[in-house]
């Protein structure tokens, strides 16, 4: 634990923490910072990109107040950082009105050069004459009617860097000051490469009363919260970025959530196991691909979206909450000698649900779907579809029962590929080759056509 007291009061002091990667966990227990306090009722608070470009990778800045921290220590879609290769940016922290600041707390979490956290943090009361409340990276800040709070470096001076970092700039004696706008001026950690921008997981600003200011949604109307199994599970559809897929998400794809979030959930049972209650579901316009999950967020891009509504949209949707439910990364985050569940059976798993369960009618992974391909990669670790399909073969022939058990081996950390045998009676080479065979010659030309 590092201690200093900064520049702008004497009476500011600035506490860095620091987790290495074999002591972080999800928690994000420090030694002296406190946990995220108990949200404030009052106005929300909206933090903007001010300067710099955000990683397409990443999530917006908004959920660096949304109260929730990375379950992992990679997730890119879990955090908000600056693009690569970029000299990092500004973020711009409206309080909706002067607020009595008692300290601001920041969090990050990566497994390199990303975890440490390098800003400067500025404060404003009010915008007025001689003031900027949207100062440029040209500007400095000081020239505007700001004042400097606290510079912050938490890179060790020796030692590995990865890990997990809390910083908490407070006055013990008196809040931080009444302001009206907070700035993070914020810089890599490193220049050697590309990678360099921190993973800011969280930003908390606490106020006189002990409370967390929370962010803000957007604009008014832009979120939904859906309340499945009688309270049971909260769902938030969050379209603040894309008001244009508000109508379509609530019309179209809550009914599939709220139907679907639970049959998962008993889909997917293991000993002891409580599914993630709290799901969050952003379409995000600087996301690029098609969805990611971490932890219980799931984004969305919505260029993709946007061009798949009458396709495969929903579909994605469903994957992806299987992803929710698996929390495969929990047995790891636990105990680091767990087991890795494989990538090809992660995502299998998840395609099997969706293609063969879900909506088994759009013939998205069966022979059907084979017949229209060309060059496929016939191999049961192939992930995706194919597994997909292998799973179908193996559960219809061998084992009705084999998934929810991969499933819950998976999620304990304690797959093995003997459960192949126990369960099947053979190896998962040998069903492998079976399956593969079989396929093939429904493939051939000249043979039956597919079952539909």
């Amino acid at each position: 634990m590092l201690s200093s007291g900064l520049l702008a009061r004497a009476e500011i002091k600035v506490v860095v923490e620091h987790n290495d990667n074999d002591s972080a966990t999800s928690s994000f227990s420090f030694k002296t910072i406190p946990p995220l306090a108990p949200a404030h009722a009052g106005t929300r608070a909206q933090i903007v990109l001010l300067d710099g470009e955000q990683d397409e990778n990443g999530a917006g800045p908004e959920a660096l107040m949304d109260g929730r921290l990375p379950e992992g220590q990679d997730e890119p879609s879990g955090n908000f950082f600056f693009r690569s290769g970029s000299d990092g940016g500004r973020l711009l922290l409206d309080l909706r009105g002067r607020t009595d600041v008692k300290e601001v707390n920041t969090f990050s979490w990566h497994p390199g050069t990303r975890g440490p956290q390098v800003y400067t943090l500025y404060g404003l009361e009010d915008a007025g004459q001689n003031r900027n409340e949207r100062p440029p990276k040209s500007t400095d800040p000081t020239t505007v009617g700001w004042k400097v709070l606290a510079k912050v470096d938490a890179r060790p001076a020796n030692g590995p860097v990865g890990g997990q970092y809390g910083v908490r700039i407070f006055d013990p004696e008196s809040p931080l000051g009444r302001f009206h706008y907070l700035l993070f001026d914020v810089l890599p950690t490193e220049k050697s490469d590309a990678f360099g921008n921190t993973f800011f997981s969280e930003i908390e600003v606490v106020d006189a009363d002990g409370k967390r200011v929370q962010g803000s949604l957007g604009g008014e109307g832009c979120s939904e919260v859906l309340d499945i199994g009688e309270g049971s599970y909260q769902i938030t559809l969050d379209t603040c970025d894309t008001p244009d897929l508000t109508g379509w998400s609530r019309t179209n794809l809550a009914p599939v959530i709220r139907e679907w979030y639970p049959r998962l959930v008993k889909l997917l049972p293991s000993e002891g196991y409580v599914a993630p209650t709290n799901v969050s579901v952003r379409f995000s316009e600087t996301y690029r691909g098609v969805a990611a999950t971490s932890g219980n967020r799931i984004q969305c891009a919505a260029k993709w979206f946007r061009a798949n509504l009458q396709g495969e949209a929903i579909g994605s949707v469903v994957h992806e909450l299987v992803h929710v439910v698996q929390e495969y990364g929990r047995a790891r985050r636990e105990n680091p000698e767990a087991t890795r569940s494989p990538g090809w059976l992660v995502e299998g798993l998840a395609d099997y649900i969706r293609w063969f369960l879900y909506e088994p009618q759009s013939h998205g992974a069966d022979l059907v779907w084979m017949k229209q391909r060309k060059n496929l990669q016939l191999r049961h670790d192939a992930g995706y579809r194919v597994t997909a399909n292998f799973l179908d073969w193996v559960t219809r022939k061998y084992d009705k029962d084999i998934i929810p058990q991969l499933n819950a081996a998976m999620r304990a950390g304690k797959y093995r590929e003997s459960i192949w045998k126990e369960r099947a009676g053979h190896t998962l080479e040998e069903l492998g080759a079976e399956w593969k065979q079989g396929v093939e010659a429904e493939l051939t030309p000249g043979t039956a056509p597919p079952k539909q």
